[in-house]
This record gives C-alpha cells, sequence and structure tokens, in this order.
C-alpha cells in the first residue's frame, strides 16, 4: 500500500528555481544549427535581430547548463510559482490502479495555462531593448492570451494573429485577450500581404499556426518598433518553460517519490519539454531510467508519422530552416479542438530526443483524448484544455496497463492548462457530435512533397 502524501504540494517562495535549465549542455550531441530560409546558409545571431531582442537570440544559441532569471521576471513569477504538484487520489480510485498518478497544475496561472512562463521573460528582453510592440500567432489562444497579460504587465501592445478556426470556435479566448488590451485578427488576414494572399486563394481556408506564424513575422520585419513573439518550438521558449520541471523535482524531494514515466502533449513541444528535460537530465546522466511520452493527435501526427529533417516554421517561408520532425511547412490540419497542438513540426531540441530514442511519441484520437478528459473532470475537480487531455489519456493507459500487470508505477503528467474556454469542444463530445480524423498515407504525401531539399 502506498503511503499517504499531500493532495497538492507547493514550493516556498525562498524555494523557487532562479535559473533555468538548458538541455543543450548535456545532449548526446548537438542539435542542427538553423539555416538561412533563402541561402541555405548557417544562421548567425545577426540574422535574428530584425524580428527577436539579443537578449532571447543568446538564449537560442546558448550552450551554458543553467542560465540565471532576471529579478524583474523572478519578481513575476512569484505571483503564481510555484503551481503545485498534485496527487491524484480521486482517478486513481475510479480507475482501481496501483499507479501512483502525479500531475504538476499549471492552470493555476493568470493566463490558466503554461503559456506565461515565457510570456513574460520574452516581453521582459524586448521592453529593455526598447520594443514598443510585439506580434505573434496563436492556435487555441492560450499563447495569445499569456502574451496579452504579459504585454500588460510592461506596458507594451500586443497583435494576435489567431487561427481561424480557432478564432470561430473559441471567442472567449478573443474576448479576454482584448480585455487585456490586445488587438486580435483571424489568419489568414486581410492586414498583411501573406495573409491577402492566401485569402485570395482560399477564401474559406480554416489557417493553420504555420500561415499565423508567417503573418506575425512579416508584421515585426515591417514595423521598426515591433519585434515577434513565440509560444513554442524556439529553443528560449523550451529553456523559460524548465521551470515547470525543475519545481517538480523540488516537489517530489518533498515527498520522497520519483516518476517512472513523465508524460505530456505536444504540439510544439513547449509544455512537454517544460515538465521533461529537467528529468533528462538525470536520466542522461545516469541518474534515473525514467520513460518519457511526448503525446500527439492522430489528426496532426508530427513526432509520429513525420519526417526528420530540415523545412521551415512557417508557410511562407520566413523563419530559417529547422532540423525537426515535420508534416510540411504547407500543412493544413484538420479543424480539431486541440487548437494548440495543430502544428506542421515540433521544437528542434525535443525531435532530436524523439529521433535518439530518448523520448517515445504517442498519437491518440480526439473522442478517446475528450473521454480521459471527462474522466478526469468527474474524478478530480478539474476541466482540462483539450490539448493537455492527450497527457490525461496517455497518463489513465498507463494506470490502466499497471492494473493489468499490478505494478505499482508512478506517474507523472503535466495539466498544461484548464479548458473553461473550450466548453463548445466538451458540448460537441458530450452530444456525440465529435469525430475522430487519422492522417492518411496521402495527406502525408502531399506535405512531405513540399519540403525543401538541402544544399550538400
Amino acid at each position: 500500500m502506498s503511503k499517504k502524501v499531500p493532495y497538492k504540494v507547493y514550493l516556498e517562495e525562498n524555494e523557487l528555481p532562479r535559473q533555468w535549465y538548458n538541455i543543450q549542455a548535456d545532449l548526446p550531441s548537438p542539435v542542427d544549427p538553423y539555416l538561412n530560409p533563402r541561402t541555405q546558409e548557417l544562421v548567425g545571431p545577426a540574422d535574428l535581430t530584425p524580428i527577436f531582442p539579443m537578449g532571447l537570440i543568446m538564449q537560442e544559441v546558448s550552450q551554458e547548463r543553467y542560465i540565471d532569471i532576471p529579478e524583474e521576471v523572478l519578481e513575476k513569477y512569484r505571483s503564481f510559482r510555484a503551481t503545485p504538484l498534485c496527487r491524484a487520489y480521486a482517478l486513481e480510485k475510479k480507475l482501481g490502479t496501483p499507479a501512483k498518478i502525479y500531475y504538476k497544475y499549471e492552470g493555476a496561472t493568470p493566463s490558466g495555462s503554461h503559456k506565461l512562463n515565457t510570456a513574460i521573460p520574452q516581453v521582459y528582453y524586448n521592453k529593455i531593448e526598447g520594443i514598443k510592440r510585439l506580434a505573434t500567432e496563436t492556435g487555441a489562444g492560450q499563447w495569445g492570451s499569456a502574451l496579452a497579460i504579459a504585454t500588460q504587465m510592461f506596458g507594451l501592445e500586443c497583435k494576435v494573429y489567431m487561427v481561424r478556426v480557432s478564432y470561430d470556435q473559441k471567442p472567449y479566448r478573443k474576448h479576454l485577450m482584448e480585455t487585456f488590451g490586445a488587438t486580435i485578427v483571424a489568419s489568414p488576414s486581410m492586414d498583411t500581404n501573406t495573409g491577402r494572399a492566401i485569402l485570395a486563394e482560399h477564401p474559406d481556408s480554416l489557417g493553420s499556426l504555420g500561415i499565423a506564424i508567417s503573418e506575425a513575422v512579416e508584421d515585426a520585419a515591417t514595423h521598426d518598433d515591433t519585434n515577434y513573439a513565440l509560444g513554442s518550438v524556439l529553443n528560449h521558449v523550451i529553456l523559460h518553460q524548465t521551470i515547470i520541471g525543475q519545481e517538480a523535482i523540488k516537489q517530489f524531494e518533498k515527498i520522497d517519490e520519483y516518476p517512472d514515466v513523465v508524460i505530456g502533449c505536444c504540439g510544439g513541444g513547449s509544455n512537454y519539454s517544460g515538465i521533461a528535460f529537467p528529468f533528462v537530465k538525470e536520466r542522461l546522466d545516469g541518474k534515473k531510467k525514467t520513460r518519457f511520452v511526448a503525446v500527439e493527435p492522430t489528426a496532426c501526427p508530427t513526432l509520429t508519422k513525420g519526417k526528420y529533417t530540415y523545412d521551415f516554421g512557417d508557410s511562407a517561408k520566413f523563419t530559417p530552416l529547422t532540423m525537426m520532425y515535420t508534416l510540411g511547412h504547407d500543412f493544413m490540419p484538420p479543424g480539431i479542438h486541440a487548437g494548440g497542438l495543430r502544428y506542421h513540426g515540433d521544437s528542434a531540441l525535443l525531435s532530436k530526443l524523439v529521433n535518439l530514442g530518448i523520448i517515445e511519441a504517442r498519437a491518440v484520437h480526439q473522442t478517446e483524448t475528450f473521454e480521459a478528459a471527462v474522466t478526469f473532470a468527474r474524478a478530480e475537480g478539474i476541466l482540462p484544455a483539450p490539448e493537455s487531455a492527450h497527457a490525461i489519456r496517455a497518463a489513465i493507459d498507463e494506470a490502466l496497463e499497471c492494473k493489468e500487470t499490478g505494478e505499482e508505477r508512478t506517474i507523472l503528467f503535466c495539466l498544461s492548462g484548464h479548458g473553461h474556454f473550450d466548453l463548445s469542444a466538451y458540448e460537441a463530445y458530450n452530444s456525440g457530435k465529435l469525430t475522430d480524423v487519422d492522417y492518411t498515407d496521402e495527406m502525408l504525401a502531399e506535405g512531405f512533397a513540399c519540403i525543401p531539399e538541402i544544399k550538400k
């Protein structure tokens, strides 16, 4: 019988991590460098200055293991961190499993998700370099909400290009961003050359993160007072999110526990890398044998069916070529409700670890994901975001496997955000309107056809 531990484990303010963890210092081999989208030459820090502040660029390329968190950022973090590490006793009982299930609850932040962990430092570094305005994209609206809140904290303006299908599905996310002073448009939009060109050819386009990124990058590149901010994928974004996993390690130490498996949903990779990478370090150091499972939708199977190669991060081919798992930059995803997981590529760092076999990838269907979300909500009293529900699905499957084998496995997953603005998705599930989407071989072939050939 497992020992009784608190339902929630917290940290005191003086126990908060004061540094971000940079996994680039511990990789078995370096990630492949970014390439210029036009010349395919190596990208240097100066190439990124038109859209990013130098403080973030240096973090992007840094090989230092730990990077100090500025005091101004720590001050903002202290208002909502550390987030709780929770033991899911009610879910364990409902499943009848001997497994111990823990979740790190990032929905307790002001924006309702993990995204504020990187929005705050990104706005801070732009602010100290004199930038007045930030442009960005958002899928489900969680990143846009976080950036809207963070820009309000530091007095910057914010323009958000929101993927059209999510703009229509999640109006309250839009209203939240507007409440915090952001300007929101549906992407593709008439505000950029990229958007106008796409709408001319596809007036009914549902949009994609790749298109929205192109619009935001174009916006930043054509305004002297504006930079671009990205909520996932890039190395500096992953870096900022490692505060999640570092907190979790300290919280497990308090209760003398340690996870056998670490699970998270995966779109671009920020929340999963954030919780997993500090634990991955201990495996790379030979101290632990933890398993790592990144979970994505079958409708957007980047890690499970994608190609590991260089590709553009956006549809208009503005961004550097990145070595990653990709479905092709022209990827137009089905309109599933997990809008934050509808991206054609993944973090270069996460992709590297998947390619090395250190992180496993798993794809799950939309209906079984919502089934898990409802099971969790009824047991634990928290309505999860559709994205986070992918992690819950895999955690429940692990727990049910333990029920069959009798193994007392310790499971940790990242509950990356709440689903209070996703009730239309739950209405569709509860009324039986939600359907599953598989990514076919024909769709794969069409997506792969746009991937560029790289000069040797």
